[in-house]
């Protein structure tokens, strides 16, 4: 083998974990598409790209076709040849690097394919195969050694949550037994976007909310699920539900994160094997619930600002009302982009794509089309309740010099938080 030639791979494996998931509602999904091309247009990778290849639907191959040379009668006589390498290599970028598993292609699908959660399992097939993005895997592996995507250990937790205490003047609370509540965090607010640690601290300490973050499970973050390594996946959510029963919350927070939202709100009970004994919620739910309950005014905002809503935590997650209801009252010049809400356009950067270096020039072509929804409101500022939507508009916003501006949802409340609380 020359230096220059491609590692093997293995395709039995990968053949293997298909078939492992194609029973049920997956192999309904893989013989129901009806080829009509409609989820096309519903794909902002289709829509940015023009490539046909970006068609989600096309991203049914690798399982279909496993699927159809095992089931098929006469596969045997070549009626459904099998996968071989070069398919893998073809099929790996359409999997991992133009699919954030957004899940708009199935609200348009007639049949309701769930297209994202085969994405989700047919990565699994690729990782076995030896394939997949290495830089999105180091991460998955970084979260299993060090405790998160980005290095991030329980030292340097502690160390990072005493400089943002300091720097934002606001107490965190860390390591607090008993406490009602587990608050987590992601990384990427860590180490990025301190502020909106910072925020979420201190709207839950005006609250008046019994609440900790925990040394033993603090990442919320998920890149084993995004990565297709099931076992880092349930590692990761295991060692949150531990810290939530070690400390007896009630309700676990998941911090301005949507496939961390994603995970542990509805995957976590199945990949641990029993109900959550606590409630998840997404930290713009749990503040829209204080909020109702009187715990909050905020000072009017007036500059103008439209809403991002995350896929994971507004279409998939269910949860796209809370932001609005944050919001109401709070931004008198809040514009509404066409399409929102459950219909919204993604970020471009969900689903792993964001730390996916190679895919950074599709995810700026997507960026176009927030853009041009933002630039029609003319409203001045885009605001979301994702860290990771937020860190992939900064980049691609950086690469068009956009002018537009980039907020977080909870540091905007934060900041217009009135001290004396209502009555």
């Amino acid at each position: 083998m020359s230096e220059t030639s491609p590692p093997p791979i293995d395709v039995k494996s990968a053949v293997r974990s298909f078939m492992a998931h194609s029973e049920g509602a997956l192999a309904t999904y893989v013989e129901a598409c009806l080829h009509c091309g409609q989820c096309a247009e519903a794909c902002h990778f289709y829509v940015a790209s023009g490539d046909p290849r970006h068609t989600p639907a096309y991203k049914l191959f690798p399982i279909a076709k496993a699927w159809r040379h095992q089931k098929f009668p006469l596969s045997w006589l070549g009626f459904a040849p099998a996968i071989t390498e070069a398919d893998l290599r073809d099929w790996e970028e359409l999997l991992f690097d133009s699919c954030t598993m957004c899940g708009r292609c199935t609200m348009v699908c007639p049949m309701g394919i769930d297209i994202a959660a085969i994405v989700g399992v047919a990565r699994q097939g690729f990782v076995k195969a030896g394939l997949g993005p290495a830089d999105l895997l180091a991460a998955a592996d970084a979260s299993r050694d060090h405790g998160s995507p980005l290095g991030v250990t329980a030292e340097k937790l502690a160390e990072r949550l005493d400089w943002i205490a300091d720097e934002f003047d606001t107490k965190i609370h860390l390591d607090r037994s008993p406490a009602e509540v587990l608050l987590t965090v992601s990384s990427i607010e860590l180490m990025k976007y301190p502020d909106s640690v910072a925020a979420m601290a201190k709207l839950l300490n005006h609250a008046g909310v019994d609440w900790t973050l925990s040394s033993t499970g603090y990442e919320a973050t998920n890149f084993g699920y995004l990565a297709g390594k099931p076992d880092i996946a349930k590692l990761m959510v295991a060692r949150v539900n531990e810290a939530a029963r070690a400390v007896g919350a009630s309700i676990v927070i998941v911090p301005e994160c949507g496939h961390a939202y994603g995970v542990l709100r509805w995957s976590a009970a199945n990949m641990l094997g029993h109900a959550l004994p606590y409630e998840v919620l997404h930290i713009t739910e749990y503040l829209a619930r204080l909020k109702r309950e009187g715990k909050f005014r905020f000072s009017p905002m007036a500059e103008s600002i439209t809403f991002h809503d995350p896929c994971q935590i507004a279409r998939r997650g269910g949860a796209t009302n809370d932001a609005r209801e944050l919001l109401d009252g709070f931004a008198t010049d809040f514009r509404e982009m066409t399409p929102a809400g459950n219909d919204g356009w993604c970020c471009g950067g969900g689903g792993g794509v964001q730390a996916i270096g190679r895919a950074a020039p599709l995810r700026h072509k997507v960026f176009r089309i927030k853009m041009d929804q933002v630039e029609q409101t003319g409203a001045a500022t885009m605001v979301s309740s994702c860290s990771n939507c937020r860190l992939t508009m900064d980049e691609s916003k950086a690469h068009w010099k956009w002018d537009g501006g980039l907020a977080s949802l909870v540091d905007l409340l934060a900041r217009h938080l009135i001290e004396d609380k209502a009555a």
